[in-house]
């Protein structure tokens, strides 16, 4: 094996696909990049056993073969070298880099040790914009359950066509917080509904920014087969596999109909409850919201043996009845970061049922908390 490639595109694509490569007692391999140079590409290539990322490199090919070795420091030490060309060879059970004056050997291990991936089989397809996919990832993912009790709600759901036709809706709960994002498809009509692993969205979504910063190419595609999706961005596919089972019907308990209704500045709110969250109680994190249409206002206040208490006041455009909600400031807080505009409406029923959280003037997300119940 013998190739030459630029500094930059090696890089690149050894960012694209380091992410997935770590380390494994049991497998050590799985740390490694499998690299193969055919005649017509080269492809490096990492996995999991969960997730793959397979990237294609443009590079001028001397030699045919493959070899691994370890993707972290292949990676550190090509980000080391000068912007000049760079030669990669296979030298025995070692691959020999060498970059002008540079010239270095490492160690690895035979192809034949990495894992086979399970072959792709052609599926449904659906095409989107990248960009708005990778924001919507980032929006509901930390919404997924950390804990892998329940599977299904360790993962985010994929529901394409069934919720709202011409759509993608993506939802994730762990039963005290819920988030939605609707996102237009630009191509694909089939319904569709399946879970995506909780760990495959970050690295999604992680490629996608990744990917982004690097090309033009807008559009994005997703196929989804009987067990597995991939994603497809100009030079970079990922591939994982599905959880099984069925994701609950979350919508049930999205609440129609409101009391009261609070409108205010995103960027305002969330400096208030990290105020009030220094004085809250450990593993409770308790913020009290008092919602006073006619003084126009939202009172936060919170209480901790340990700390004291704080009580503050923040304009608003409130409407509907005088209304009060106990609240885990941590998920109110997740939720904000997660709106993209200036006002966020929080809408209440009474202090025993979910609130939801909303962009003002944008349908597209919402954010649901459960209440601390006194």
């Amino acid at each position: 094996m013998k190739f030459i490639c630029t500094k930059e595109n090696l890089s690149h694509t050894l960012a694209a696909v380091s992410g997935v490569a770590g380390k494994n007692i049991s497998l050590p391999i799985l740390g490694n990049v499998l690299i193969k140079a055919s005649e017509q590409k080269v492809e490096m290539l990492t996995t999991n056993l969960e997730v793959a990322v397979i990237s294609q490199l443009r590079a001028k090919i001397e030699a045919p073969g493959a070899f691994t070795v370890p993707a972290r420091t292949l990676n550190d030490f090509v980000n080391l070298l000068s912007d000049e060309k760079v030669e990669l060879s296979l030298n025995g059970s070692e691959l020999e880099v060498v970059c002008g004056k540079t010239a270095t050997k490492i160690k690895g291990s035979p192809a034949d040790e990495f894992p086979l991936l399970p072959a792709v089989t052609e599926g449904k397809g659906f095409t989107l914009d990248a960009e708005i996919l990778k924001r919507g990832l980032d929006q509901v993912s930390q919404s997924a359950s950390k804990n892998e009790i329940r599977p299904e709600l360790s993962g985010i759901l994929f529901d394409f066509n069934n919720d709202k036709p011409g759509y993608l809706t993506l939802a994730a709960t762990d039963s005290y917080r819920l988030a939605e994002k609707k996102i237009k498809l630009a191509q694909g009509e089939e319904k569709v509904k399946i879970i995506v692993p909780g760990r495959t969205t970050q690295e999604l979504s992680r490629v996608l920014a990744l990917i982004g910063g690097f090309e033009t190419e807008k559009s994005t595609r997703l196929m989804i087969n009987e067990n597995q999706i991939v994603l497809r961005y100009n030079d970079v596919e990922v591939i994982s596999r599905l959880i099984e089972g069925q994701y609950p019907d979350y919508t049930q308990i999205i609440p129609r109909e409101f009391k009261t209704t609070a409108e205010f500045s995103t960027s305002q709110l969330a400096k208030e409850i990290k105020a009030a969250g220094i004085f809250t109680t450990t593993g409770i994190n308790a913020i009290t919201f008092d919602l006073k249409p006619e003084q126009s206002l939202v009172a936060i206040s919170s209480a901790s043996t340990q700390t004291g208490d704080h009580k503050s006041e923040l304009s608003a455009d409130v409407k509907g009845e005088q209304n009060s909600i106990l609240l885990n400031h941590r998920y109110v807080l997740d939720g904000l970061n997660n709106m993209e505009t200036d006002a966020t409406q929080l809408k209440v029923i009474n202090g025993d049922s979910p609130c939801v959280l909303s962009p003002k003037g944008d349908d597209s997300y919402l954010y649901i908390v459960m209440p601390i119940r006194q």
